[in-house]
């Protein structure tokens, strides 16, 4: 097959890693708006049964991921004054940087064969008419996608807390979780490590807290040093990393959740990753099902002759494990728009709902009943 994937993220990178290690004679072409080596982000999450399936997919970048992530087994809350830590079972979680992730994918693609092309635009898949397929793997933006938008279905939910992607210099070894209650309201922050050197930090707050701020108004450096002053304990004065607009203005957004409801194909046209969906920020799973999209994809493709059917396969397999995600993101961005609900809770309850946030029941039963039906269910469980 002649392969065009639109879009050089996480992705597209790694099926076309997947489709030539099943066929060498794949002729597959990555094309990449945006210069080598200018991604935007700091690090992603994942947990051990993906780079389990990575080492046993594709050994070579599986092991070069896992080794170049760093690792972490507890987990640490600041309230107020309190600092609780647990540990979730022993699972190990693990992160490493974008820029790392996306440079071993593409030194992997390259070695099996794959071309990619940077600083190049595709603007709609009639520019690709060579192409038996085209892969749209270009973002929660994508291009491709909006230009048939009804014919998919397209949806887009925007959260309703604005929310800040920062890096820092302080190195977390433990996923840490931070809340602060101010005069204008809860804010809190999250971080965890992805480098020796650098972790990710994610702030967020309600509408009416960013607003009491002043953070609507507010340039970048300005916000990033209130932000240092109410969140120095937790960063060992350290100072947050940004990436400032034109305007100087901080990147404050709002989270999209993406679906596309009626199909995830047209012709010879598949959405791949976020340019199909989206999962809330909160529960890490982002880049994770964006490679199982990768994975089912090439499996299907390989499996059958038929482009038609491989691609309404793919859909079908994977829209079961989205919609299942979708929902447990969906109540856990739900969690913390309801923080007032669970934040005075005792340490050990406030720890165990907020690894429950992606619970269903959680919001409907009162939070004292539901930490003691869980700690029953939790016991027979094991």
């Amino acid at each position: 097959m002649k392969i065009n994937c639109v879009g050089g993220g996480p992705a597209s990178l790694y099926f076309s890693i997947l489709m030539k290690r099943m066929n060498p004679s794949h002729d597959i072409t990555v094309y990449e708006r945006n210069p080598a080596g200018s991604t935007f982000g700091w690090g992603v999450t994942y947990w051990q049964a993906l780079i389990d399936y990575l080492r046993s997919a594709d050994p070579e970048s599986g092991n070069a991921i896992s080794e170049s992530s760093v690792r972490w087994q507890d987990w640490v809350t600041h309230v107020h004054d309190r600092v609780t830590v647990t540990v979730e079972n022993g699972a190990e979680g693990f992160g490493v940087g974008r820029q790392r992730l996306l440079d071993i994918f593409a030194e992997r693609a390259r070695a099996l064969g794959v071309q990619l092309e940077f600083d190049c635009e595709i603007l709609a898949e009639d520019e690709l008419t060579d192409a038996d397929l085209v892969v749209a793997g270009d973002g929660v933006n994508s291009v491709l996608r909006e230009r048939h938008a009804d014919h998919f279905g397209t949806e887009v939910t925007v959260g309703r807390h604005p929310y800040l992607w920062l890096g820092t210099t302080k190195v977390f070894d433990a996923f840490t979780f931070a809340f602060r209650e101010t005069e204008h309201g809860w804010i809190w922050c999250y971080g965890y490590g992805f480098s020796p050197e650098q972790s990710t930090v994610v702030v967020e707050c309600s509408p009416e807290t960013w607003q009491g701020f002043g953070f609507d108004g507010t340039n970048e450096a300005d916000c990033l040093s209130m932000l240092e002053k109410l969140f120095a304990d937790v960063l060992d004065g350290h100072p947050l990393i940004g990436r400032t607009r034109a305007d100087g203005s901080a990147r404050w957004e709002h989270f999209p959740t993406l679906t596309n409801n009626r199909t995830w194909h047209r012709g010879n046209l598949v959405l791949l990753g976020d340019a199909a969906h989206t999962t809330h920020y909160s529960i890490g799973s982002g880049t994770g099902l964006a490679l199982g999209d990768a994975a089912v994809l090439a499996e299907e493709l390989h499996r059958n002759t038929e482009l038609e059917p491989a691609l309404a396969r793919y859909e079908k397999t994977r829209r079961s494990e989205i919609r299942s995600a979708q929902r447990s993101a969906r109540h856990s961005a739900q969690w913390f728009e309801k923080l007032p609900r669970y934040i005075d809770r005792p340490p050990e309850q406030l720890m165990e709902l907020l690894g429950q946030r992606h619970s269903g029941l959680l919001a409907h039963l009162p939070p004292g009943l539901y930490y003691r039906i869980w700690q029953v269910v939790g016991r027979f469980s094991h």
